[in-house]
């Protein structure tokens, strides 16, 4: 699962694809409205095993939200492959119906700091709500 925050500003994903392309179609769909919205992305670097790459959501993405995240390629868009159609003049008119799937994953977005790999510190549903009260002294022992 991928955390990001309602920032205003870019965000950055690192993911494991299962093909490495520098030009891709994002689209994002919210588990509670079911609305999608799809972003073009064509700034994508592979470092390592991971496909880095920026982008900034728009409209705002709301906290507490879950969404399937869909990484592909859409043939039909144009310069998507060049270089097939390129070589094939006679497929430059053509519509390509083809959609190769890159990659898919859970988004869920917060504010709230969450590091569990180095810092233990975990997503609190109730953070802020509820307040646990330790005014007893509760080392005393009755007899």
């Amino acid at each position: 699962m991928i955390i990001l925050s309602t920032s205003t500003i870019a965000q950055s994903l690192s993911v494991i694809p299962r093909d490495y392309f520098g030009d891709f179609t994002m689209s994002i769909r919210d588990d509670s409205t079911n609305k999608t919205k799809v972003y073009q992305i064509s700034d994508a670097l592979q470092v390592g095993n991971y496909l880095k790459f920026t982008n900034i959501f728009n409209p705002i993405l709301p906290e507490n939200h879950f969404f399937d995240l869909h990484l592909y390629v859409d043939f039909s868009v144009w310069n998507t492959n060049f270089n097939l159609w390129n070589l094939d003049t006679q497929i430059w008119n053509l519509e390509d119906a083809r959609i190769e799937d890159i990659f898919r994953d859970k988004i869920f977005c917060t504010d709230q700091d969450v590091d569990q790999l180095d810092n233990n510190v975990f997503y609190k549903l109730n953070k802020g709500q509820y307040v646990e009260y330790n005014g007893f002294d509760n080392t005393y022992i009755v007899p």
